[in-house]
């Protein structure tokens, strides 16, 4: 699996896709079901030191993969974080969630959506993205739970912000 997902990201390079979430020094950023970790190498890289990237993942050899990936590039401002839903993050402390090609994959995505929009900053952004999904069905699924609103498309990831008003 490893194999395929260097594969992929050679064909499709990752980082186009962060530069749309506008991933800047010093956020704090939340990368849901990372896999191994092909965005989260490059949101910490574009967070700095200064900032804070949070790799989860249900699976601990995704997440074990990221750690490896992390270390080899000598980055000290991953954390991975073991669970399939639950962040324990804080409270609106974090700038951006990546929700990137797991979308399709979430047993019950309205949960999911209720904790990635409590651990979101007000001025945070939900950005994503899902190959298995065109833009209509992923905008409609996460609009329909009355917990974000498509604020805009970039070429590759659409972006939702908090709806403070959803229940």
């Amino acid at each position: 699996m490893a194999l395929s997902y260097r594969v992929r990201d050679a064909l499709r390079p990752r980082l186009p896709y962060l530069e749309e979430a506008g991933i800047r020094q010093g956020m704090t950023v939340l990368d849901f079901g990372c896999g191994s970790g092909s965005y989260t190498a490059h949101a910490a890289r574009m967070a700095g030191r200064s900032g804070r990237v949070y790799a989860l993942d249900r699976n601990p050899a995704a997440l074990k993969a990221t750690s490896a990936r992390a270390a080899r590039a000598k980055l000290t401002n991953v954390k991975t974080l073991l669970s399939d839903g639950v962040t324990g993050l804080l409270n609106g402390s974090v700038d951006v969630v990546l929700l990137y090609d797991i979308f399709h994959d979430l047993e019950e995505p309205n949960v999911i959506l209720g904790e990635l929009r409590r651990v979101l900053k007000r001025s945070g952004i939900l950005s994503a993205h899902d190959h298995h999904l065109d833009s209509l069905q992923l905008t409609k699924a996460i609009e329909s739970s009355g917990l974000f609103r498509f604020t805009c498309v970039g070429a590759l990831t659409m972006t939702f912000a908090p709806d403070r008003e959803g229940t």
